[in-house]
């Protein structure tokens, strides 16, 4: 079995491609990536020798290369993770989430067909369904609830989610989508809420929160997630979707709290900063489906996945530093300072 897993430098790319090296001995991995801000190579490092792995520079949205790395390889499936995934970076500029997001989508969607693969998996993400309110916690994202966008970034991904549900049905392509709750662990680029707290916070700067910090989200522990899309490109059914979410419903300011007293520092780092334009309120999933279908449960509490995490920050600092010291820090001064 051979994998192209695209945007594999990136953060839950990375993790699965770990999970699938460790899982099948017998697989072959193809990486790509384009390397912009947030693919980091050094994330690859400790499987770059690998014999049943290989990495490719390149771009999605480039045809010509994508066409000629499917025909060189014949893959067996194809893993999207490649997606400009930032909100914030999202407003500042859509232009780049449109291109990489929906039409990098149809470049690997049309290369898929021309070379009978047989399972394309998009990989995306609750936020297509919009936000829920606050005050009706019994309600849930359904994988039949509406697409309901809020910024530039969910509206590309449901874009792609719509285009890849259109090429099952007028191609036949044989397709899945997963759409997952927020992921955290190992790996996660440093501009994100969890480990821009950790590193904040290990430094004693100011952990800059939006608004009251009163937005829910559900965290999913990024191996369970791998975990989810191993059993969905085996065995979940062509042309369906399934929701991956982690149980784990908290308010940012309640991570927040909850990294600040795992690392013994004080609550007054935080600094509620002015709230981001069209902010969703709360995101929750239900993941009966795969449940039911595919036997899979996420394994980690929020308790165990925060400790972990942690832990890894600790003992890789190397890896975020040096993120940090690079472009980094000019997009943190330019997102938060004086709001």
């Amino acid at each position: 079995m051979k994998i192209l897993v695209t945007g594999g430098a990136g953060f839950i790319g990375s993790n699965f491609i770990f999970h699938m090296l460790d899982t099948y001995k017998d697989y072959k991995i193809v990486c790509i990536d384009a390397l912009t801000y947030a693919g980091n190579l050094t994330t690859l490092q400790n499987v770059m020798d690998n014999q049943n792995f290989k990495f490719i520079k390149g771009d999605i949205t480039d045809r010509d290369f994508i066409n000629q790395l499917f025909e060189d390889e014949m893959f067996d499936i194809i893993v999207n993770f490649a997606a400009e995934s930032h909100v914030d970076r999202s407003i500042e500029d859509p232009s780049i989430f449109l291109k990489t997001n929906v039409l990098g989508t149809q470049v690997l969607l049309d290369a898929s067909r021309k070379y009978n693969v047989k399972r394309y998996h998009q990989v995306s993400t609750d936020e297509v369904y919009g936000d829920l309110p606050l005050d009706q916690p019994n309600l849930f994202f359904m994988e039949d609830t509406p697409i309901h966008t809020s910024s530039p970034y969910s509206a590309s991904k449901a874009s792609a989610d719509l285009l890849v549900q259109a090429y099952y049905r007028t191609f036949k392509l044989p397709i899945t989508i997963s759409r997952c709750s927020n992921n955290y662990g190992p790996y996660h680029f440093p501009e994100k809420l969890i480990p821009l707290i950790i590193s904040r916070a290990l430094n004693d700067e100011n952990l800059p929160v939006y608004g009251t910090g009163e937005n829910v989200r559900d965290w999913l522990y990024v191996e369970d997630h791998c975990i989810a899309i191993d059993k969905i490109i085996h065995n979940g059914r062509v042309g369906e979707v399934y929701n991956v979410g982690g149980h784990n419903e908290r308010t940012n300011l309640e991570v927040v709290k909850t990294i600040l007293h795992e690392l013994d520092k004080p609550e007054t780092l935080i600094k509620f900063v002015t709230d981001r334009a069209g902010h969703d309120m709360r995101y929750a999933i239900d993941p009966t489906k795969i449940t039911n279908e595919l036997g899979w449960e996420p394994t980690t509490t929020f308790e165990e996945g925060i400790k972990r995490t942690i832990k890894w920050y600790l003992e890789n600092k190397e890896w975020w530093e040096d993120i940090l010291s690079g472009d980094y820090q000019n997009y943190y001064e330019k997102m938060y300072v004086g709001r």
